[in-house]
């Protein structure tokens, strides 16, 4: 469910065309009578759930039909069969406020749905199924060709209420089971290339924690799981007063990074303003890789006396007063050089292409490079890889401005700011100012405070004398 391929027809709509406007539905949901007891609430709760699933399938054929229309567009320009539908998926999830990534998997279910799975397509337009149940049965079918897939759409038939008070585990199973039956090679290969998907991932969680994620083959995933397990549980025998769960997660850190600690050589890059280190200000501080952390946090993690493996080094960003934003470094190198891609991933944190919060792969000049763009932090800006080649598709424009403005083939413009640094207020808010702040603690502020101007003076003796050699 890629969205890479398209039909070449589009299959005939359930119903005709009418123009229905956001504003239409918005004053027809307003002018619904209040339910007047606590089933008619139900009812109406169900109602619109049904309407969801009927707008989900509405958009499946609009995106259908407009990845059609470009793929003819691109061909009468010139552009090669294989990168026909080039940009396609990102205009979709821009319309959609989504991510690239998720625009081409809605692009790939709508066509799945269209053109190979009448009875799903069916089921949502009815609400007897929602959009997510739709992509389960379409994401368990996708290794089957387009006739076996559509016998396994007709041997189902959700329409027909097969799945009436289904789980999200008993469609994955009757879906899955329904490709083995007519086509167990394709099934079976599928599981074993699957194996070339396996990868590891970091994702923010709430109060300064993360999801780290690995996506493994089921025999190395539980030997895994169970090593680390029979550890904990040796651990809590020997009276280590941890909880199973945490000496999972201590040891898991400890036998990957090699320190029981997790400390090692990788440079995190940890963004506060001054007044935040030295002041004991309530501003929070920007961790790269993860979003915003407290104040008190980033003050925690660079005392000594809290990390003494931790090797802290100050470098200090300068901000526009009033704007927040980084002072240029300009270069004419046609490579952004070391420094100017620091300050541009400090800027921008992660891929600056609206909705899509990828981590950064590519600097790009947004005037290119062969149009006469210059090398500076104003024309540059970073991006995920898959939003940078969408960006050289041709019709596709981006214009450096205060915000950037992204503009696709369609005309529609889309504008990206770059997410305000520690100290930047944001529209409508006042910040704090230099005044230190009342803080709950009393004389152990104080004492903090000292502790942090010492290690600042420490940091930057410590690079004095490693630069002077000694």
């Amino acid at each position: 469910m890629d969205g890479n391929q398209g039909p070449d027809v589009v299959p005939a709509d359930a119903a005709p065309a009418v123009a229905v406007t956001v504003t239409d539905v918005a004053a027809l949901l307003a002018g619904l009578p209040a339910p007047g007891s606590a089933a008619a609430l139900i009812d109406q709760l169900r109602d619109l759930e049904d309407l969801k699933s009927a707008i989900a399938a509405r958009q499946a054929r609009l995106a259908v039909a407009f990845d059609l229309s470009q793929r003819r567009d691109q061909a009468r320009a010139g552009m090669p069969a294989e990168k026909l539908g080039a940009g396609v998926g990102a205009q979709i999830a821009l319309a959609r406020r989504e991510s690239p990534a998720k625009g081409g998997r809605l692009l790939g279910l709508a066509k799945a749905l269209v053109t190979e799975m009448p009875h799903t397509l069916a089921a949502l337009e009815t609400g007897i199924l929602n959009e997510w149940r739709a992509t389960l049965l379409a994401r368990e079918t996708a290794c089957l060709t387009a006739a076996d897939r559509a016998a396994v759409d007709e041997e189902l038939a959700p329409d027909a209420g097969t799945f009436a008070g289904a789980g999200d585990r008993a469609i994955v199973a009757a879906a899955r089971a329904a490709a083995y039956r007519l086509d167990p090679r394709s099934v079976t290969d599928r599981a074993a290339h699957a194996a070339t998907d396996r990868h590891v991932s970091l994702r923010p969680a709430p109060d300064t924690m993360c999801h780290l994620t690995a996506l493994l083959p089921v025999a190395q995933g539980v030997a895994v799981h169970t090593a680390l397990t029979r550890h904990a549980d040796t651990l809590r025998t020997a009276g280590d007063p941890r909880t199973r769960g945490q000496a999972m997660a201590d040891t898991l850190v400890e036998r990957t990074t090699g320190t029981p600690g997790g400390i090692t050589g990788i440079e995190i890059q940890l963004i506060l303003t001054d007044r935040t280190l030295l002041q004991a200000d309530a501003e929070p501080a920007v961790l790269p890789g993860y979003g915003i952390v407290p104040a008190e946090w980033a003050r925690r993690i660079l005392l000594p006396d809290e990390n003494p493996a931790l090797n802290t080094w100050l470098r200090r960003l300068y901000t526009q007063p009033g704007t927040g934003d980084l002072i240029a470094m300009d270069s004419r190198a046609r490579i952004f050089p070391a420094g100017l891609r620091r300050l541009i991933h400090a800027r921008d944190h992660t891929c600056r292409t609206p909705y899509c919060d990828a981590p950064i792969r590519h600097l790009d000049h947004i005037v290119p490079h062969h149009a006469g763009g210059q090398t500076t932090s104003t024309n540059g800006a970073g991006l995920c890889e898959a939003c940078n080649h969408t960006k050289e598709t041709p019709g596709w424009k981006t214009t450096p401005r205060p915000t950037i403005a992204l503009t696709t083939p369609t005309g529609h413009t889309y504008h990206s700011t770059a997410p305000p640094l520690p100290g930047t207020a944001l529209p409508g808010t006042v910040l704090a100012g230099a005044p230190l702040r009342p803080t709950a603690t009393g004389q152990s502020g104080l004492r903090q405070r000292c502790q942090l101007r010492q290690r600042a003076k420490a940091l930057k003796t410590r690079k004095r004398a490693a630069m002077a050699g000694v």
